[in-house]
């Protein structure tokens, strides 16, 4: 099974309209290429232009817009004021932990007595959980505020009522039928809720309640400091990195890579990464899941104590946790996939099935979702793998591209206990006695909503170009256009009639390394796990086509130094 090479549809945007492009190019002074690359994004003027490559807080919305914000911020102040005990209740992932950490601090810096807690995960499950309500009643806590969790929580808010809570919630999931009787309710993608911007993170939504507040305080100058937390959670949580978030973001990896606090520097060192070059790539695929890992295998709490840590040696000690966890989550996601890889190669209609669903009562919960992402890598179809929680079968659904795996799990929910999520992932709950009627009825959901197309991975080109094209400028002013992610990727080439030249060779972990020329223009690819791919650039190795994007090349060999200005690569993505 999947011996073979898989190939990829490139589909080559369709060109904006070339005056449009013409006149953005010359207005502020950028290659043809990347003023088309702009205008597709929607950046089709001066004003959006320099919004874009110079974002400042003056383009963050009112935060008072948002339906609620006015009832959290008089009620906070109030509390504050009369000395009130303030719990903040976060969810153990990145976001959840980031904005509680933020949270938690802003308080404390405006006077509030202040405590914050975070599920676990196994025990108490996602969400606002009784323990934590009832914890924060035996504490004499008046104010419970919720971040990155609570929208769905109807029961569990009035079970907090009850004990004299007042709720406040700060989240940007889907909501449910009705919404919870919090005294607060904070999320821009509520039913007619008139914030203009619907994409925030969970900490996001948190940072406009500390807008809220310090302008109502009189510290607006103040609020900047927190965007470490909100471009942790925004890149980690992968939403889509434009408008207000694409501000946010920029300013806070200018912080992280300027003036880290503690928590993150020690975080950022222990992980083997250098401050001053801290990329969205290294947030999601480094720092995220060393934060993720003591939420996934046990006290998430353990997170927040590192972002709130104000002391170096004590933050590297708490860093030097999460890395081990990281170790130990890395070895259970290892031999997890291993044995998943093994039981969908053993079933004889993985190859024609349109999803798989995988069910071991060992596994641990706190990986399925990671090894469900695998093995849609792997296998190219929904996957959805579950493990055994106090009788029932749990775990995570994730999805291909374009596919809406929360659509196909909707028209099976009779055989579900529960599930919630979006398009690419969700959760689920099932009765182990129902888990053959489920896995075969979600088997045919996808199957009829898959379409054809669907069923090959895309690659999505940008714009053609030559590596003539690839100036010292054009690649300078492309760095600008970070931060990367959804909504504002990395730009996609091709280049076409391209000529390999030395010895390509596989390094690394199936890596395809080789060099290319056009017409005297010359530049060194990488094709990371493209090993297989080698038997394409040997030989005549004449007209090759190429879909890259182009990346530093900050690899140094041992002993060494990193250049000041380092060379750019292509970072091979296809090739025929």
């Amino acid at each position: 099974m999947n011996s073979t090479v898989r190939e990829h549809r490139w589909t080559i945007v369709d060109p904006p309209d070339a005056v449009v492009v013409a006149r953005l190019s010359r207005e502020i002074n950028v290659p043809e290429p990347l003023a088309r690359v702009l205008v597709h994004r929607g950046i089709d003027d001066y004003d959006k232009a320099k919004a874009y490559f110079r974002p400042s807080l003056e383009l963050l919305h009112d935060p008072f817009l948002l339906g609620g914000m006015e009832k959290a911020v008089t009620r906070i102040i109030a509390g504050v004021t009369a000395g009130e005990r303030f719990l903040v209740f976060g969810d153990y992932d990145v976001d959840g932990t980031n904005g509680a950490a933020m949270l938690y601090l802003f308080l404390k810096e405006i006077g509030a007595v202040v405590e914050f807690y975070i599920p676990d995960r196994i025990k108490e499950g996602y969400g606002i959980s009784r323990q934590g309500i009832d914890k924060a009643a035996a504490d004499g806590v008046k104010i419970f505020l919720a971040v990155d969790c609570g929208i769905t929580a109807v029961d569990q808010v009035e079970y907090a009522r009850g004990l004299g809570l007042d709720v406040i919630i700060c989240d940007h999931h889907e909501t449910g039928p009705v919404l919870p009787p919090g005294f607060a309710v904070l999320d821009p993608i509520t039913p007619g809720d008139p914030y203009p911007f619907k994409s925030l993170c969970g900490c996001g939504v948190g940072f406009k309640l500390i807008q809220g507040l310090a302008h109502r305080l009189g510290r607006d100058g103040d609020v900047h400091k927190y965007l470490d937390f909100v471009t942790l959670s925004s890149t980690a949580d992968i939403v889509p990195l434009v408008d207000e978030n694409r501000v946010m973001s920029r300013i806070g990896l200018e912080l992280i890579n300027a003036s880290p606090r503690p928590g993150i520097k020690a975080l950022i060192e222990s992980a083997g990464l250098k401050v001053g070059a801290i990329t969205t790539g290294q947030i999601i695929f480094v720092l995220a899941p060393r934060i993720n890992a003591v939420g996934r295998l046990g006290d998430a709490m353990r997170a927040v104590r590192l972002l709130t840590s104000t002391d170096p040696v004590e933050a590297m000690e708490l860093a030097q946790v999460l890395e081990e966890e990281n170790r130990n989550r890395r070895k259970i996601d290892e031999d997890t996939f291993a044995e998943a890889r093994r039981l969908a190669d053993e079933e004889p209609d993985t190859e024609s099935d349109p999803a798989i669903v995988l069910h071991q009562e060992h596994w641990h919960p706190g990986v399925v979702g990671i090894v469900a992402s695998r093995m849609v890598e792997r296998y190219y179809k929904p996957s959805i793998m579950m493990s055994t929680v106090d009788g029932v079968a749990k775990g995570s659904a994730r999805s291909v591209s374009g596919f809406d795996v929360y659509k196909a799990l909707k028209r099976c929910e009779d055989k579900i206990i529960q599930f919630g999520g979006h398009k690419f992932a969700a959760g689920l709950t099932v009765e182990l006695s129902r888990l053959d009627e489920f896995r075969e009825a979600f088997k045919q959901a996808v199957g009829e909503l898959m379409t054809d197309e669907l069923k090959t991975p895309e690659i999505l080109v940008d714009v053609e170009i030559t590596l003539a094209d690839l100036t010292p400028r054009f690649i300078r002013i492309l760095r600008e256009f970070a931060p990367f992610g959804p909504g504002n990727t990395r730009p996609t080439f091709i280049a076409r009639g391209l000529d390999v030249t030395g010895n390509p060779r596989v390094v690394g972990k199936n890596h395809l390394r080789f060099r290319v020329r056009q017409n005297g223009a010359m530049f060194d690819a990488i094709g990371f796990g493209l090993g297989h791919l080698i038997s394409r650039v040997q030989g005549e190795r004449k007209n090759l086509e190429c879909v890259f994007t182009v990346e530093e090349n900050d690899w140094v060999p041992p002993g060494g130094t990193r250049p000041q200005d380092p060379p750019s690569q292509l970072k091979i993505k296809d090739l025929r």
